[in-house]
């Protein structure tokens, strides 16, 4: 069974006993995480599609650790002008780890 779920603006498909990063998600480590908003399930060969959710129908996962992703490298340059600026970024992500759905 799995299912597509919403997770702070971003679909995600989520299959018990699985871990996902997401953005930074508020809570501890160890949280128990509850999100409503399930845009599709599967189980065995019954499709259920929302519009826009699916009632009833609930992932509930648990949170094992905040973290930073990888760093990103962002170079400009404007050739003949002198121009080159570096910079970088680090994403704040959340593994969660998921335990049911339904």
């Amino acid at each position: 069974m799995y299912a597509i779920v919403e997770i702070q603006g971003q679909q995600f498909k989520v299959e018990a006993g699985k871990k996902v990063y997401v953005h930074r998600l508020a809570g501890n480590e160890g949280d128990a995480v509850t999100f409503d908003k399930v845009l599709l399930t599967q189980n065995g060969n019954s499709v259920s599609v929302g519009s826009p959710t699916v009632n009833g129908v609930k992932v509930n996962a648990k949170i094992l650790s905040h973290l930073k992703d990888d760093k990103v490298k962002i170079f400009k340059k404007k050739r003949r002008k002198g121009y080159k600026v570096t910079n970088g970024h680090r994403q704040a992500l959340t593994q969660i780890a998921i335990e049911s759905i339904g």
